[in-house]
């Protein structure tokens, strides 16, 4: 069933709000430390996607596991892990959900079910249909998640994890954050059917196409194919349009292959602006109430910040630990 904006219990309101909040206010601390010369190497924002990752995962429980890409900092945060973990994790400290050793690309958390990210995006589909396989096998129950996107979709993992998924009727969900670019390349121009909901009727699977800047309507999605996976029913693929407010990675330019008008239309539809506007107008929830969740979400970021900023470095003599077995 799906659920309108009335629906819903405040307090499951109030937590879409509250995770796309912790996930910007997160991405927002990082970008500052990143300018600040703080963080090396790449960082990929998830800044305008966040109703994605929050829809998705409110929706898994914390055996399911997911699997990431390099733009996985929401994900991570979405599924569990702490702001103080993942920041840590991208200024190399030993307490970052990695020890240190990941950085922005690769965060990784079992604990809380988040089987890792990587900028080797496809393979990461043939990761999350190997989990299903492995539930479905040893019969325990648990939902295997891939997040990709559009440039994911044109690998040849895609098309083998989905087949292979809908063979044995696999509990996966595989989630495209179709953001319309691959780094600079735009979707249109490297495919003839930029639908890519409308790929899985040729692999004998759902697909499902919705706004991925409307996080009631991600969540509803998603529920429909978690539902579905647990009772037995299959995989699901899920197309969420959406939009990324910032480069491809920071310290990349903005604009050039997509002009600065594209990029204004799509910051008005803010995912968190649009959430508290609805929530407000359909008298869901009480302007105080929100004020709480945004009062507690800068508390939590900034001890997060804190702590990343005061934790050690990894030692030096560990630098071989984790490379072979032990």
């Amino acid at each position: 069933m799906t659920l309108s904006i009335q629906d819903i219990p405040k307090d499951l309101a109030l937590n879409l709000y509250r995770t796309m909040l912790k996930i910007r206010r997160t991405e927002e601390s990082l970008v500052k430390l990143y300018q600040a010369g703080m963080i090396y190497g790449a960082c990929h924002t998830y800044i305008g996607e966040e109703a994605v990752a929050t829809g998705v995962c409110a929706n898994l429980t914390l055996t399911d596991v997911v699997f990431s890409t390099h733009r996985g900092h929401g994900h991570a945060l979405a599924k569990g892990i702490p702001p103080g973990a993942v920041i840590a994790e991208l200024l190399g400290r030993a307490t970052g959900c990695s020890n240190g050793r990941g950085g922005s690309m690769h965060l990784f958390a079992p604990e809380v079910g988040f089987y890792g990210s990587s900028g080797i995006v496809g393979p990461g589909i043939l990761l999350a249909a190997g989990a299903g396989y492995t539930s479905q096998l040893l019969k325990q129950g648990f939902i295997g998640t891939a997040f990709f996107g559009d440039g994911g979709s044109n690998n040849g993992a895609f098309y083998e994890g989905l087949n292979l998924a809908a063979a044995y009727q696999l509990p996966v969900i595989f989630v495209c954050e179709n953001n319309l670019y691959a780094t600079e390349i735009s979707l249109k121009s490297v495919t003839r059917n930029p639908e890519i909901a409308a790929r899985a009727a040729a692999l004998g699977l759902p697909g499902l196409a919705v706004d991925g800047e409307d996080v009631l309507a991600v969540y509803n999605t998603a529920r429909e194919a978690v539902d579905r996976a647990r009772a037995g029913g299959g995989p699901t693929l899920i197309e969420c349009k959406t939009y990324r407010f910032r480069a491809h990675s920071e310290g990349m330019r903005e604009a050039g292959y997509r002009s600065l008008e594209e990029v204004d239309a799509w910051k008005k539809r803010d995912p968190i602006q649009g959430w508290k506007e609805r929530l407000l107008a359909e008298k869901q929830v009480e302007p105080a109430e929100l004020e709480a969740v945004e009062n507690e979400i800068t508390a939590l970021v900034n001890e997060a910040v804190a702590f990343a900023k005061a934790s050690p470095m990894p030692d030096p003599g560990s630098l071989m630990r984790h490379v072979y077995s032990e």
